[in-house]
């Protein structure tokens, strides 16, 4: 199977990285600068689960096309369809995308935009980040990899691109229902980004006080309020491995987007917190905390050019 990966940073380059440990052919797509630093010195990776040290191949824009069978998408959502305007420019033809975003929306992107039979669903649980010295940094142990079929036609490949991924130094998992497996994570997510942006803190100084602690739980059942409004209710045991993460004592676990803010980055909380409070306004659900932590980080990028645009 011939693979692309779309970006090289947390996610792209740590899951490739240690797919070219084991011999699968990868490439990535970055820009020229990117190109150039991979091409002279690799993909460097900080593990608890081993340290690695890779060459890897690169497309840029202006490149040959080439022909892919699968490409993984790991940019961040607010890129998605500008990277893929470039993407496009590369390819051959069109191939299988396997996304990797927060949230869920950019499913339906992917479907309008390159047809239901071209689009797998995909999840990567993970805590990573590229540091200034081009290293990517794992922060902490977990590494699992969620791929299913939307539907029945691309079971093959999927299943294909699961047992290649067997071989490698992380866990996969492949879902019989992606789509709920989507959700699972994002209302975690959610509430792990709205409660650490709102708080600027970890987990578990935000715990460590009684009522930070039922706050916590409150923005979790107002997400998982959204999931079950939306046919997607997450069950009792995907509940409970969330609250172990999300009420965990002393954790230092944060979010990626309190990351992205403290580092005055542009962050995800449109697609992460934004989607899932405009469809609580349609439903005419009450959600309090998670409206509050979506103005909250709005009020806060409003000086990096995103404003509020909830109605």
């Amino acid at each position: 199977m011939n693979i692309l990966i779309l970006g090289s940073g947390g996610v792209g380059g740590y899951f490739g990285a240690r797919l070219i440990e084991v011999g699968v052919e990868i490439t990535f797509f970055v820009k020229k600068k990117r190109a150039t630093l991979i091409k002279n010195n690799g993909i460097y990776i900080e593990s608890p689960h081993g340290n690695l040290h890779v060459p890897a191949n690169t497309l840029s824009v202006g490149d040959a096309k080439q022909k892919f069978d699968l490409v993984i998408l790991t940019c961040k959502a607010y890129d998605l369809e500008s990277s893929l305007d470039d993407l496009t420019k590369v390819l051959s033809v069109i191939p299988i995308f396997l996304p990797l975003l927060n949230g869920i929306s950019h499913i339906e992107y992917l479907r309008n935009r390159f047809g239901n039979n071209k689009v797998l669903g995909g999840a990567a649980h993970i805590a990573s980040i590229l540091t200034s010295k081009n290293i990517v940094k794992q922060l902490n142990p977990i590494q699992i990899l969620t791929i299913g079929s939307i539907g029945t036609d691309l079971e093959t490949i999927a299943l294909e691109f699961k047992k290649i991924c067997e071989e490698a130094n992380f866990k996969t998992i492949y879902s019989e229902d992606i789509l709920q497996a989507l959700w699972d994570k994002w209302t975690f997510l959610a509430t792990l980004a709205g409660s650490t942006t709102l708080f600027n803190a970890c987990v578990g100084d935000i715990t460590s006080i009684k009522v930070g602690a039922n706050l916590m739980k409150k923005m979790y059942k107002e997400a998982l309020s959204v999931a079950e409004i939306e046919n997607h209710k997450v069950d009792i045991k995907a509940q409970k491995k969330a609250l172990e993460i999300l009420m965990k004592p002393s954790s230092d676990f944060t979010s990626s987007m309190l990351r992205d803010l403290q580092s005055k980055k542009r962050t995800e909380h449109e697609h992460i917190l934004g989607d899932l409070v405009r469809i609580g306004v349609q439903k005419k659900l009450d959600l309090p905390l998670l409206t509050s932590a979506y103005v909250n980080i709005s009020i806060a990028a409003q000086g990096q050019n995103m404003a509020l645009d909830i109605k």
